[in-house]
């Protein structure tokens, strides 16, 4: 089978790898192709990809509108020669699924997102199929599967991810000192239009730093006053870093999960927090008690003091984890059943045949 990748977030380049190399592995030829996008070729060459550019972000709709074009018309061309018999996306990727369109081939799009309006207008009626976890509240359409997972456990289930502390020395750290991640992201995706993160960003810095030392790694420019607590880590050893911290503050979606899935107490705070926030934060919130989420960036404040405070607080975490790894399946392996199996593996899945990796 001729296999296809397009990625157009870093976060998709560790979602797609671990399936991409086992594909390979088994005699399946496939191809990656990127859109240039805050540290994702850095992530690509760090793990030894061949990949193909096919554009690069832009931060207004314009531009984007612009670029998506071009993406296309690039990614069209690579399909027309590469041939592939399936495409294969990550949240929002619409290139993927109109191009499939276009040479009449089948497109899989994993989308864990309730948010983004243009960006669901542009991708779920196009893609072929379109996976959501289980806890997915939106119904997109007949073209809709779910699978029973987050895509961050794609790279971070314990079978992949192996944490080195080499990583920590690097920082003049240790597994056993005390230390606290924040992360801030720039808002200027299509789905981050009109919202906004912490913002009393100075504040959470000088009061927890009371309680260990604090690391930020930031898309952006930082306040002066938080420059000296900015850490600057390759891409790829992020995690690393993140699974030996005592807690992760921050307003990044994906980071926020991946502290979950790891362990880490995780307390997200962002304008998207509210009642129709998204799914998969309710869920590590409400079932699994892996995350806090908060629209207002005091009561985010008081909830880290809280928690910081708290003794054993990382063995507590590591329990819940436990339980959600025995609920979750192992995302690579499914995905690389399903497009092994394809198209059989969707009359499979339609009829609740149940993919158990454990």
């Amino acid at each position: 089978m001729r296999v296809l990748f397009n990625v157009g977030h870093p976060a998709q380049v560790h979602f797609f790898r671990n399936a991409m190399r086992i594909l390979e592995n088994k005699g399946h030829v496939c191809k990656m192709t990127a859109v240039d996008k805050d540290v994702s070729l850095d992530l690509l060459n760090a793990y030894g990809f061949e990949y193909d550019i096919v554009g690069r972000a832009h931060p207004t709709l314009f531009l984007k509108a612009v670029e998506l074009l071009k993406i296309e018309k690039k990614l069209y061309r690579i399909a027309r020669s590469f041939k592939p018999d399936i495409l294969v996306g990550g949240s929002g990727n619409a290139y993927s699924a109109h191009v499939g369109k276009l040479i009449r081939k089948p497109s899989i799009v994993f989308e864990d997102s309730e948010k983004g309006t243009i960006e669901h207008l542009l991708t779920d009626r196009f893609a072929t199929v379109i996976f959501t976890p289980t806890s997915y509240k939106k119904k997109i359409g007949d073209n809709q599967l779910y699978f029973n997972g987050f895509k961050e456990l794609a790279y971070l289930h314990p079978d992949y991810f192996h944490p080195s502390q080499a990583t920590l020395k690097d920082l003049g750290l240790t597994s056993e000192d005390k230390y606290i991640i924040f992360r801030f992201v720039t808002w200027d995706a299509d789905h981050d239009i009109g919202h906004h993160g912490i913002k009393n960003k100075i504040k959470f810095a000088t009061e927890l730093e009371k309680y260990g030392r604090v690391l930020i790694t930031s898309e952006g420019k930082l306040e002066p006053e938080l420059e000296k607590y900015r850490v600057r880590v390759s891409p790829e050893k992020i995690h690393d870093l993140l699974y030996y911290a005592q807690m992760f503050v921050g307003d990044s979606q994906t980071m926020t999960t991946e502290a979950a899935v790891l362990g880490v107490p995780a307390i997200r705070c962002n304008s998207f927090v509210g009642k129709d926030d998204m799914s998969n934060f309710i869920e590590l919130e409400e079932k699994y008690n892996l995350i806090f989420n908060y629209s207002d960036s005091e009561e985010a404040l008081n909830k880290a003091l809280e928690l910081v405070k708290v003794p054993k607080l990382k063995e507590e975490w590591s329990k819940k984890r436990e339980k959600l790894l025995r609920d979750k399946i192992d995302v690579t392996a499914f995905i690389v059943w399903f497009i092994e199996n394809y198209p059989e593996s969707i009359k499979e899945t339609k009829a609740g045949v149940s993919f158990n990796s454990n």
